[in-house]
C-alpha cells in the first residue's frame, strides 16, 4: 500500500519518506527535520498502523510542537472515527477506496488549511 500511495503523490509531490508503523513515522520526520532542519509540508498516514496507530502518531507529532497538516487515510467510513481525527489534530479523512480520487484534494486542502473528508463518508452521515 506505501509504494502504491508513493507512487500515486509522486506524479505532484516529493514524497520525502515513507513509515511502516506509527513509531517509525514519527521517527522518520524527527531524521528529516535533524537532517534538513525543515519538516513535511504534509503527512499521510493510515489510522490503522502498527505499534502505534497513526492517530498516536498524530497526537505524538503535536506534543513535539508539530503543526505539520495530516491527512489520515482507512478503511472505516465510522463518523467517530473522523472526529476522532479531528481531535488528533488531522486535517483530512480519506477511506482508502476513495484514494485515487480523493488523496490529492486532501492534501491540497489541507496545504491551503482547509480539512477534507472523503465524500463516502460525508454522504452517508
Amino acid at each position: 500500500m506505501r509504494e502504491r500511495i508513493a507512487a500515486l503523490l509522486a506524479a505532484e509531490f516529493d514524497v520525502v519518506g515513507t513509515a511502516a508503523d506509527g513509531t517509525e513515522l514519527v521517527d522518520v520526520l524527527d531524521r528529516l527535520a535533524a537532517a534538513t532542519g525543515v519538516s513535511a509540508d504534509v503527512v499521510v498516514v493510515d489510522i490503522f498502523m502498527p505499534r502505534k496507530s497513526g492517530l498516536e502518531a498524530i497526537v505524538e507529532m503535536r506534543s513535539r510542537g508539530s503543526r505539520v497538516p495530516t491527512v489520515c487515510l482507512t478503511s472505516t467510513m465510522e463518523s467517530d472515527m473522523v472526529q476522532a481525527a479531528w481531535d488528533a489534530g488531522a486535517s483530512g479523512f480519506v477511506v482508502k477506496t476513495s484514494l485515487v480520487d480523493d488523496l490529492i484534494p486532501a492534501i491540497r486542502a489541507a496545504l491551503a488549511g482547509r480539512r477534507f473528508v472523503s465524500a463516502a463518508i460525508s454522504s452517508r452521515h
